[in-house]
């Protein structure tokens, strides 16, 4: 049959995830009664309900359960159920889940007390998923899933879990453009059940902890899933908590931030009512993703208020708490001509920390030449917020981290130089590269060979050369596409001078890169990311 079933004794056997359609050819072999050990949903979209199977399963004759399983540790309780259910159904009896595992680990619970030495440690091996899984993706962002998409384009039969506890993607690069009335939110996201591959096991959680040297995640609700090999993306933190009272007045009061999916059409909200008063921009310290965010905000706002001619009314000032507008300096003077057409005030070394809302001020420390910290209140009548980010905290206290809380990394194999069988990529990994989505498309290909050449103990041909990319929105309609790598190297796709601001690349940055990412990156299609082999 159709259905691969493997029989475990006389009244059971098990299978992976069933169809509707599979449910006929399982009746017409002979099964009476059908057992679901998968939750609803659990898979996404094209997983069918328990509710939708048992109504066919019933019109066929035969008997169902629902006993749903999450992945990870089993109750005791469900081994007990379960035991229950196949004293009193009628058999042959076919339990069911993703793949046939959870189903194996309850039939060997239920054996009777006088296996159970005999059936121990297979049945903790099961319920904790050591080596159940090839691979476990933790992190559903870019990095996550397209490096899932990536290997499973190279190695369809890959065993590969993704745990992520968010029901949405989303696309954040574009929240500049919503925030300067340049792009709709709602095309910023999509359900991240629409864009997991579907050969992956979506674990639908939070990670808490690593244990790499039992090869387990450890959930926030007690599970823990087994790997032969860890990929770690699961994104950087916004510490709001770092800026007192920034949190309560977000959203209010002339406060935003392009950071985050709610604020952005806030951000657009508070620019296109804006006539006369002062804007202040902020940039915290480094490490933050999209290093150029924080000014693209301040470019667009300030070129909308020039062309509706109220620029000359409106104060904007720079705060950042670097020493540069920009870390590569090839690219500052084209920067500085929009800032001097916007009429902007620079602030270096000037690091917001405090934020009253009702009084609409900013509270900024200020470090001199010489070191020294004073602390300056600005008022204010618009104020854009870039948020200080930090690693995640499960990561930032793991054995997988280094002194900053990023996971250590050998930043040319994107491999952890203390587990071999432990990658990272994305804003999470401690690679010293600009934390954007453009680098995570060169590193996705790296780390999906890098992994698959060490599963097979073979030498690691690929190395990541830092690239990354940040396209400066300096005006709407024409962008500075900077990408650059290791050392601030230039490293331009198009023979075109990089520094000159271009309508071409507005064009790329609104329509070809949103569609690139939907339709190739998160696809395991790998357009413009050739990586540099191994010499």
């Amino acid at each position: 049959m159709g259905v691969e079933i493997t029989r475990l004794d006389e009244k059971l056997s098990i299978t992976g995830q069933i169809s509707i359609d599979d449910l006929t050819e399982i009746a017409e072999s002979g099964y009476k009664s059908i057992i679901c050990n998968r939750p609803d949903f659990e898979g996404g979209e094209h997983q069918p309900t328990s509710e939708q199977l048992e109504q066919q399963a019933k019109a066929l004759g035969m008997t169902f359960a629902y006993l749903p399983v999450r992945l990870g540790d089993i109750p005791e309780e469900r081994g007990k159920a379960f035991r229950k259910l196949i004293a009193e159904l009628p058999g042959p009896i076919l339990a069911f889940c993703g793949s046939g595992r959870r189903a194996t680990a309850l039939h060997a619970m239920s054996k009777p007390e006088d296996e159970a030495a005999r059936l121990h440690r297979a049945t903790v091996d099961a319920c904790n998923w050591g080596n159940a899984f090839d691979v476990v993706v933790v992190g559903g962002g870019s990095a996550g899933i397209g490096v899932t998409a990536s290997l499973l384009k190279r190695r369809p039969a890959l065993r590969i879990a993704v745990i992520e506890a968010s029901d949405k993607h989303y696309y954040q690069p574009a929240w500049t453009l919503v925030g300067g009335g340049a792009y709709a939110a709602e095309q910023t996201v999509r359900r991240m059940a629409d864009v997991m591959p579907e050969q992956a096991e979506w674990i639908h959680a939070e990670a808490s902890a690593f244990d790499p040297d039992n090869n387990l995640v450890v959930l926030a609700d007690g599970r823990k899933i087994g790997y032969r090999q860890l990929i770690v993306c699961p994104g950087i933190r916004l510490a709001w908590e770092k800026i007192a009272g920034v949190e309560g007045t977000l959203g209010e009061n002339g406060v935003t931030s392009n950071y985050r999916f709610d604020l952005a059409p806030y951000t657009w909200s508070l620019v296109r009512e804006f006539k006369q008063g002062k804007a202040l921009f902020t940039q915290p310290p480094m490490p933050i993703k999209c290093a150029g965010a924080p000014q693209k905000a301040m470019y667009l706002a300030s070129d909308h208020w020039l062309n509706n001619g109220c620029l000359d009314d409106i104060e904007v000032e720079f705060h950042t708490a670097g020493a540069v507008l920009f870390g590569v300096a090839d690219f500052v003077p084209s920067l500085m001509d929009y800032v001097e057409r916007y009429q902007a005030k620079l602030n270096f070394n000037s690091n917001l920390v405090r934020v009253d809302g009702r009084s609409k001020t900013a509270y900024f420390e200020i470090k001199d030449a010489d070191g020294n910290v004073r602390t300056e209140e600005k008022q204010f009548d618009m104020l854009h917020v870039t948020p200080p980010q930090v690693a995640p905290d499960f990561l930032r206290n793991s054995p997988l981290a280094d002194v900053s809380g990023f996971c250590k990394v050998n930043e040319k194999t994107l491999q952890h130089p203390d587990y071999d069988n432990i990658f990272a990529l994305g804003d999470a990994c401690a690679s010293p590269n600009a934390k954007t989505a453009a680098a995570v498309r060169k590193q996705i290909v790296v780390v999906a060979e890098n992994l698959l050449a060490s599963k097979e103990d073979e030498e690691l041909p690929l190395v990541y050369d830092g690239y990354g990319a940040c396209p400066l929105t300096v005006e709407k309609g024409k962008v500075v596409l900077a990408e650059f790598g290791f050392g601030g190297k230039l490293m331009p796709t198009f023979p075109l001078k990089p520094s000159v601001p271009r309508k071409l690349y507005w064009f790329f940055k609104t329509t070809v890169f949103p569609w690139l990412y939907w339709n190739g990156m998160l696809k395991g299609k790998e357009w413009l990311a050739n990586p540099r082999k191994k010499h």
